[in-house]
Formats: structure tokens, C-alpha cells, sequence
């Protein structure tokens, strides 16, 4: 026999054996690299753990939103002549909703533990407070509202109104840590730690990076051979994805909500509202004339007449009134108006992506040290982070097609300063969007009162006539303002497939 055929027939027996013995896989196996042959989920294999199969649970108090295309935008007459929503079709992936807009009783449990946890930090209290001024007109007698919405128990269940967009956002956040902590505690990781203070809480990044320890029930044992045990990774799947306010055009779907009345791909009937048709009353028998949002009729009329209180609510409602919509959200119209994520900019629509729009991106990075390693966290328990560099930016991102170095705003010349020789600097020594939207309120120069800080709001309210209940019309305010009929509800991002498996 010829020697190298001879070789290669060894060679050929050998890899026979050593597939046959579980050594090397055949690529077939779901626990058997496809790379290297080599088993996942075996210590002595090295221990590299995969799981398979899995699926996103749904997180309290959501409702899963399986997204797709629409036309999102205008559906009747511009009354403002804004022209700020012109119609167009994009895409949204799936997400989660809450399905009621955020409660008085959730907002207190919020300042509770704030309250509770930062003790040498009274100042995040303060911060977190409802502003319950938002009440207050010099020619109606509110007071009471002032005094007894926020904290009585009569109004545990009617949203929250009086928070900003800065106290939304940070809610969300520790929203999200409370969820995962609950988490781990259930599934027997970490015990119960009420005596929680200052830097010493659960903080969803710090715990993954290594940065909280908490009162360790049992920790996951490692496949590793040279670890016994490990914490839970996000590799697990066990800890969910961030609780955040929804985008302008996650918000804009879940409330129109088209599933209701899709066939096949066709959609028979453009919503003007998150039900059927142009009316605002009940057409079902059973409610037949009753309206379908909390909103305000006509001059002077808030809720009806007394012995028929058609809305039966003079002011805000109960989160779970009124009809929910084809995807079981309750008051997407009416009630009060929702803060989204998005920076607002009357052309957004010009610009911003076909799939998953959003105008509003602050690239950042944790901050490190020289040996690449995640710098501790701040007093309050969260890890630090830093913006992220333009010229980070330019080895990562296309200045063309993305927002420029200045996600919020799309200003060309102060995003690529190497075009113009540097920062576009005015005359009054500001730059960016501050030179583009000034406002030098000593001297009354006003440009316009659109900024980075300008954030979006949506759905209309109990003051707000019928204009401002469909999910196309947009507002915007300041992100550190707030009023009495402007709430908010979370969001999530729904990871793997799009509508299960």
C-alpha cells in the first residue's frame, strides 16, 4: 500500500474514534460546538455553558407588543400647521408596554425606597418629588388637589402627574432593579437585604460587573473546573432587559394598536384614534353612547352632566378605566398625556431610520481605568459612565447616515467641526444647538424654544380636546418641567424572536 495512503487511512480511523467516543462532536448536536467539536455544558471541556430554547419572560406589569411595519404619522387635518408628523411607513420591533399608565401608589413605593436607602443622600428625595404645584391656576380652586392627589388613598390607582421627564427616566431605571433583585431573590441567588443604605444597593450593571455582592443566598454553580461556583450572568437569560420610557414610535403603535384590524397583511381601516372609526362614543350595544377616553367634550365640559357623568372623572381617571385597546393597553388616549424617550425636532421625520425611529441618542461608555477595568460606582450605587468621544465616534459610527456627532440634534456643522475648522462657534460664544436655538432671555432674543433638552409627550388628557387623542399628534416641553395632565408609562425591549416561539 502506497505510505501517505496509508497515512491518511490512520488519520481517517483516529477521527472515526475520537468522534465516537464523544471527544470531538459531529457538528449534528445542539450540545456540541459547531466551531470546534468540542461539548458545551461539561466541565471537562472546559465548562463553557450555553442555554438552549430560550424565551423572554414578561416582566410585571408589561404587555407584549408584537411590532411590525405601519404608516406612522398624520391620519387627519394638521390644525397646529406644524406639519411636524408628516405621514411615512416604518418599522418597530417587538416590545413590552405597561399596560396602565403609572400609578400615584407605584410612584410612592419609588420614593419609599429612596427614601429609605439614601440616607446620607436626602437631596435624591427631594429630587424625586412630584411637583403637586402643578395643580395650582390663579382662577380655579385647586387646592385641594395640591394637597390630597398625590398622597390620599383615594387616588392610589389615578396616574401620577406633576413628574418630569429626568424623574421619569430615573424611575424606569430603578424599576429595573427592583425587578431584577426580585429576580435573583426568587430564584434562591440572593436573600432578602431591607437594610439596604446609600452605595450599598442592588444596581442591575453594578451586579453583573462584580460591584455588589448583596446577601448571597447561593450562588450558580460553575461548570468552570477551576471555579466552584459563579453569579448569574446575562448570558443566563435570568435578569431582564431595561425598564425605559417606550420610543415616539413604540408608543405611537402600541397605542394605535392595528393588530384589531389587520387581515392578512392588509390593514382595512387607518385608526384615527386606538378603536375603530372617527366617533369618541362606546357603538357596542351594551355601552352604546358612553365615550371612550377621558377628555374634554366641549367649553366648559369635563366629564357630563351630573346624574349621567359620561367620562366619570372631572379631572384624571383610574389607570384601568375607560376600554382597553386590541392590545389590552388601557388609556393610550386621553387621561393624561405620556412622556416618550424623544428629543424633540419638527422634521424628525426626515431623518430618522425606517426601522425602530428614535431621535435622541447619547452614546456613552463606562469609565476605566488604565488597566481596562470598570471603574467603581458613585455614591449612589451606579457605575460610571462617560460620553463617548467623537473620535470613538468616527471609527464606529457613518457621520452621513447617523445623527452626526450630536445624536440630539443633526446640526452638520458643529457635528463634523473638521469640515469647518472647528467648533461652529457664534458670537455669543455658544456652539452646537445652543448657537441654533438661542434663547437670551435677558435681552429678549428668542430663536425658538426647541433644544436637547425638548422632549416629546403624547396622547392627549382630561383638559385636552378631542384633537389631541390620536397617537399621530405630538407636543413637546422642557424635560425638567411638568404639568397636571402629563404622565408616563414604561417600556422594554423585547429580545429573540418577535412574537415567540
Amino acid at each position: 500500500m502506497n505510505l501517505k495512503i496509508k497515512n491518511l487511512s490512520l488519520v481517517v480511523v483516529a477521527f472515526s474514534v475520537l468522534t465516537s467516543c464523544g471527544i470531538l462532536g459531529g457538528g449534528g448536536d445542539k450540545d456540541t460546538s459547531q466551531t470546534t467539536g468540542w461539548k458545551y455544558n461539561d466541565p471537562d471541556y472546559g465548562g463553557f455553558e450555553v442555554i438552549h430554547g430560550f424565551e423572554q419572560i414578561t416582566g410585571p406589569g408589561l404587555v407584549m407588543i408584537e411590532g411590525g411595519s405601519f404608516v406612522m404619522g398624520r391620519v387627519e387635518q394638521d390644525v397646529t400647521y406644524d406639519w411636524n408628523n408628516v405621514p411615512r411607513r416604518v418599522t418597530v420591533s417587538s416590545f413590552y408596554i405597561d399596560e396602565t399608565e403609572v400609578r400615584n401608589l407605584d410612584y410612592r413605593e419609588y420614593l419609599y425606597w429612596i427614601k429609605r436607602v439614601f440616607v446620607s443622600y436626602p437631596e435624591v428625595y427631594r429630587k424625586a418629588l412630584p411637583d403637586t404645584l402643578v395643580w395650582r391656576s390663579p382662577l380655579a380652586y385647586n387646592e385641594p388637589y395640591v394637597q390630597y392627589y398625590f398622597r390620599h388613598p383615594s387616588y392610589n390607582d389615578y396616574p401620577v402627574v406633576g413628574v418630569n421627564w429626568l424623574q421619569a427616566s430615573d424611575y424606569c431605571s430603578w424599576r429595573t432593579d427592583r425587578v431584577n433583585e426580585g429576580i435573583l431573590i426568587s430564584e434562591g441567588i440572593l436573600n432578602l437585604d431591607p437594610n439596604q443604605q446609600d452605595d450599598n444597593n442592588f444596581n442591575t450593571e453594578a451586579y453583573l460587573v462584580g460591584y455588589y455582592e448583596g446577601l448571597v443566598n447561593q450562588n450558580l454553580p460553575s461548570l468552570d473546573p477551576n471555579k466552584e461556583e459563579r453569579r448569574a450572568m446575562l448570558e443566563d437569560g435570568i435578569l431582564l432587559p431595561m425598564y425605559r420610557l417606550p420610543t415616539e414610535a413604540e408608543w405611537e403603535f402600541a397605542s394605535l394598536a392595528l393588530v384589531g384590524n389587520t387581515f392578512e397583511e392588509r390593514i382595512y381601516e387607518r385608526r384615527i384614534y386606538p378603536w375603530d372609526g372617527h366617533h369618541l362614543r362606546n357603538p357596542q350595544k351594551r355601552n352604546r353612547g358612553k365615550m371612550m377616553a377621558n377628555y374634554v367634550r366641549g367649553k366648559g365640559d369635563l366629564m357630563g352632566t351630573a346624574g349621567f357623568l359620561n367620562d366619570n372623572a372631572s379631572i384624571t381617571a383610574p389607570v384601568k378605566s375607560f376600554w382597553p385597546n386590541d392590545y389590552g393597553l388601557y388609556c393610550m388616549a386621553g387621561n393624561v398625556n405620556e412622556w416618550v424617550q424623544d428629543v424633540y425636532r419638527p422634521l424628525s421625520f426626515e431623518d430618522v431610520d425606517a426601522f425602530n425611529p428614535f431621535r435622541g441618542n447619547v452614546f456613552k461608555a463606562l469609565v476605566r481605568d488604565e488597566d481596562n477595568i470598570v471603574a467603581e460606582k458613585d455614591s449612589l450605587g451606579r457605575l460610571r459612565y462617560r460620553d463617548v468621544t467623537p473620535e470613538e465616534s468616527a471609527n464606529r459610527y457613518n457621520y452621513q447616515k447617523a445623527d452626526y456627532i450630536n445624536h440630539l440634534d443633526g446640526d452638520f456643522k458643529r457635528s463634523i467641526p473638521e469640515a469647518v475648522g472647528g467648533d461652529w462657534l457664534g458670537e455669543d460664544g455658544k456652539t452646537g444647538s445652543g448657537r441654533m436655538y438661542k434663547q437670551d432671555i435677558a435681552n429678549n432674543d428668542y430663536t425658538s424654544l426647541i433644544n436637547d433638552k425638548a422632549r416629546v409627550f403624547k396622547g392627549g388628557s382630561w383638559r385636552d380636546r378631542a384633537y389631541w387623542l390620536s397617537p399621530a399628534t405630538r407636543r413637546f416641553l422642557d424635560q425638567e418641567s411638568s404639568r397636571a395632565d402629563l404622565g408616563f408609562r414604561c417600556a422594554m425591549i423585547r429580545v429573540g424572536s418577535p412574537g415567540g416561539f
